[in-house]
C-alpha cells in the first residue's frame, strides 16, 4: 500500500506523481512507504529502535515506542541483576544506560511527533507523559506519513 505525498490518498506503487492531486512522489516506494522515509518492520520493536539510533524525524507508533521501553526495562532489570552477581555494581548498568540513551530519546521524540507535537515537549513531564500515551494523528501531518500506514 503507498500513499501520496500531497493528498494522502493510495495510489499504485509505480506511480511518479498523483492520479487526484499532481503532487510529485519519490522515485520508488519502498515497503509501502516513500523512498527516503523510515518506516517500522514486522521485527523486534527494540532492535528497530537500535537500528533508527539518532534518528529524530519522523513518527514512531505508541506499539514501537511502549515495546521499547518494555524491553529497556526487562534488559536493565537483568543487567542489574548481573552486576550484583558479578561485583560489578554500576559498570555494567553504566555502560547499557548510555548505549540507549540517544536511542531512548530519538524513539520518544518521533512518538511526540506521531501526536503531532514537537519533541520538546518532553521537557514538560505531565505533558510530555499524556502525549506518549495519546494516539497518533491519522494520515499524513507535518512530521510525515502515519507510521500505520492509514488515510
Amino acid at each position: 500500500m503507498v500513499f501520496c505525498r500531497g493528498c494522502a490518498k493510495q495510489i499504485h506503487q509505480s506511480a511518479t506523481s498523483c492520479p487526484g492531486c499532481g503532487a510529485t512522489q519519490a522515485a520508488t516506494a519502498i515497503n509501502g512507504g516513500f523512498a527516503g522515509s523510515v518506516g517500522v518492520s514486522n521485527g523486534i520493536p527494540y532492535l528497530e529502535v537500535l537500528k533508527k539510533y539518532a534518528v529524530f524525524k519522523g513518527r514512531a507508533r505508541r506499539k514501537e515506542y511502549w515495546m521499547f521501553v518494555l524491553f529497556n526495562l526487562l534488559i536493565t532489570i537483568a543487567i542489574g541483576y548481573l552486576d550484583n552477581v558479578l561485583g560489578t555494581k554500576p559498570l555494567l548498568s553504566l555502560v547499557y544506560t548510555l548505549a540507549v540513551m540517544i536511542p531512548g530519546i530519538a524513539v520518544a521524540v518521533r512518538r511526540m511527533h506521531d501526536s503531532n507535537h514537537s519533541g520538546w515537549w518532553l521537557l514538560v513531564p505531565i505533558a510530555g507523559l499524556v502525549f506518549l500515551f495519546k494516539d497518533g494523528t491519522p494520515g499524513n501531518n507535518r512530521f510525515g506519513p502515519s507510521p500505520k500506514g492509514l488515510v
